[in-house]
């Protein structure tokens, strides 16, 4: 295949916790796809490796070690990568760390870590990039969210609460960036890795290569990537998540609301006519529109 029709030819790719697990089958693969990758991982030996691999393999990489929690280091490893190769197209926040226990036995500590690493150090990384990204008018980020976030998990408050947030962070970073070409996107992989060792099954973890679960930033962070999209990657299989929001029913002001709210439950939480918002002030034109239909003063107003 010419090199000059690979999708990601000319693009350039910044990927954290890339040294090992998922982040290094999503710098080998976008690598593959004709992107110039900056393999970012705390430790600099594993960096190496994978930015050798990829050289091998005729691609160009660069190997930079840095914490993403720290400031400092990431905007020099953006800078590094900006006087390399001239800009930065593509950031994917993979760099993630464990502390699983019962909430009744995690520490605040294990808490704050956990959030540290998966919730600020991706807000690091957005910020260091944003800029660039905003300049060249062009930009596709990748938040690593996960279904322990979306749905729950016993034993990963910590992890669960840092991946619900990036989803959080991903809805409005790409309003923020859409007039700029920026689309934030993100990715819930189930892979068999270092983090799920010990959680699943050794025959669902033969299955679960992480490597299948890299093809899908293809969709994500190519030319007609969509924006606010959160893809479920695992085994081969992808599908795709939604925050929706039902359609209700006004209650008012009665003295009794909360009563009818609690008899009328069924209705209130009913799915069928359930949409994707565009945006989170979507939930007050429709209370408002709600109540307004049903307000002689507001009606009248119109």
């Amino acid at each position: 295949m010419g090199h000059d029709i690979l999708p990601l030819h000319g693009r350039v790719a910044i990927v954290t916790g890339a040294g090992g697990g998922l982040g290094r089958t999503h710098a080998l693969y976008l690598a593959r796809q004709g992107a110039r990758v900056v393999v970012n991982d705390l430790a600099l030996p594993a960096a190496e490796q994978v930015a050798s691999e990829i050289v091998a393999n005729g691609g160009e990489a660069l190997a930079i070690a840095a914490s993403v929690t720290d400031e400092a280091a990431v905007g020099a490893m953006v800078r590094d990568t900006q006087r390399a190769w001239g800009r930065v197209d593509v950031l994917l926040n993979n760099a993630g760390i464990l502390r699983d226990k019962s909430f009744a036995k995690m520490s605040i500590e294990d808490f704050r870590l956990v959030v540290d690493v998966h919730l600020m150090g991706a807000a690091i990384c957005c910020k260091a990039v944003w800029e660039v990204m905003r300049a060249q008018q062009y930009g596709r980020i990748v938040m690593t969210t996960s279904s322990s976030g979306l749905w729950g998990n016993f034993g990963q408050a910590n992890y669960g609460a840092a991946k619900m947030a990036l989803v959080g962070l991903m809805q409005t970073l790409a309003i923020e960036g859409e007039k700029y070409g920026i689309r934030v996107n993100s990715l819930a992989p189930t892979a068999a890795t270092q983090m799920t060792h010990g959680v699943l099954a050794d025959a669902s973890l033969d299955l679960l290569d992480p490597a299948l679960v890299s093809p899908g930033l293809l969709a994500l962070v190519g030319e007609d990537a969509p924006t606010r999209a959160i893809l479920c990657a695992g085994a081969g299989h992808f599908a795709c998540a939604d925050v929706t929001l039902s359609e209700g029913r006004h209650v008012g002001a009665a003295a009794d609301a909360g009563e009818q709210l609690v008899a009328r439950w069924a209705d209130i939480s009913d799915r069928e006519a359930a949409i994707v918002p565009a945006y989170g002030f979507t939930q007050a034109e429709r209370e408002l529109a709600s109540a307004g239909s049903r307000s002689p003063a507001l009606a009248a107003a119109r």
